[in-house]
């Protein structure tokens, strides 16, 4: 169980990843856009990098709990 939730874990932060330098490489492609389009781009990569930091400490939580069960 704890492997299904690990590699279900880690498939997430890929497609984070993933958006997140899809989003950096439409910021920069982007010749000059207006004060509206850079707030959004800014919003939407802080959300996925706050995802990141999400999936990170889920993956700690479950280390730390298959841990205590091995070690029971």
């Amino acid at each position: 169980m704890f492997m299904q939730i690990a590699i279900g874990a880690i498939g997430i932060g890929i497609v984070l990843m993933v958006g997140y330098l899809v989003i950096a490489q439409v910021k920069a492609a982007l010749p000059t856009v207006d004060a509206n389009t850079t707030a959004a781009l800014n919003s939407t990569q802080a959300t996925v990098f706050a995802g990141f930091g999400l999936i990170a400490v889920g993956i700690i939580v479950l280390a730390a709990f298959g841990l205590i069960n091995i070690f029971q």
